[in-house]
């Protein structure tokens, strides 16, 4: 369900010149699998998600999602993920529902089904209590479960998480993942990125390393420890991935 050819993207900056945000990654995600990207900041993890979103133009390659080309035919595309994104701002003066209501019209789906999908999506995600809230009343953790409810209003077959538990507790945390679980069951394609091993060891059939814009390495975990002789990810990855001095620091 999502194919990424020969991906690259190039930013210029005035002070650092031309920088390979993504160069040349190539890697599929089918229906009920997880794929994970897992890097450290700066990899090029969100650049990819963004493109795969159809935030962001490629520079050169080819991204087909839900067999839709991101360039080509972005529409199709966005109808077809849900994206959840540190970054994707809620309006604070709206409540939960009326956030999903105003998700689910811009997704031409009508009221009655809107109510049907809110009343099920906040049921799973524990949102009763808080769904007449302000956003700005909210915690961090309610913030997060509307990101995620906002995503899935239209029921999408493509799910792009990045980094979904970023500055969550641990409880809250715990219960992201599980839902991320629950939509791989669903069948669902699910792109999750993360800087977290566990995070990837516990959730990802398939994993790729990405640093400075290149995966180094894809495969599942399985595949992984028996190519690098290793049963730790962590150890995996610091094989792959040098640590300069001052990241030490």
């Amino acid at each position: 369900m999502i194919r990424v050819s020969h991906l690259k993207k190039v930013f210029f900056d005035k002070k650092r010149g031309k920088i390979e945000a993504v160069n040349g990654i190539e890697f599929h995600c089918r229906k009920g699998q997880i794929f994970g990207l897992l890097g450290p900041n700066g990899a090029g993890k969100t650049t990819t998600l963004r493109i795969l979103a159809t935030i962001l133009q490629p520079t050169a390659g080819e991204v087909l999602v839900n067999g839709f080309d991101v360039v080509k035919e972005a529409h199709q595309v966005r109808q077809s993920i849900g994206f959840l994104s540190g970054e994707t701002g809620l309006y604070d003066r709206f409540t939960p529902r009326e956030t999903i209501l105003f998700f689910g019209r811009i997704n031409n789906l009508p009221d009655e089904e809107i109510s049907s999908r809110m009343k099920e999506i906040f049921h799973i995600l524990g949102m009763e209590s808080f769904q007449e809230l302000r956003v700005d009343k909210l915690s961090t953790g309610m913030k997060q479960k509307l990101s995620i409810a906002r995503a899935l209003i239209h029921n999408p077959r493509v799910l792009i998480f990045d980094e979904p538990t970023v500055g969550l507790d641990v409880i809250t945390a715990r219960i992201v993942l599980d839902y991320i679980k629950e939509f791989k069951n669903q069948g669902k394609c699910i792109i999750f990125s993360t800087h977290q091993m566990r995070e990837a060891e516990k959730l990802c059939d398939q994993i790729a390393i990405i640093h400075e814009g290149k995966i180094l390495s894809t495969g599942s975990l399985a595949d992984l420890q028996q190519k690098f002789q290793e049963n730790d990810l962590e150890e995996i990855f610091f094989k792959l991935v040098p640590v300069k001095v001052e990241d030490k620091l």
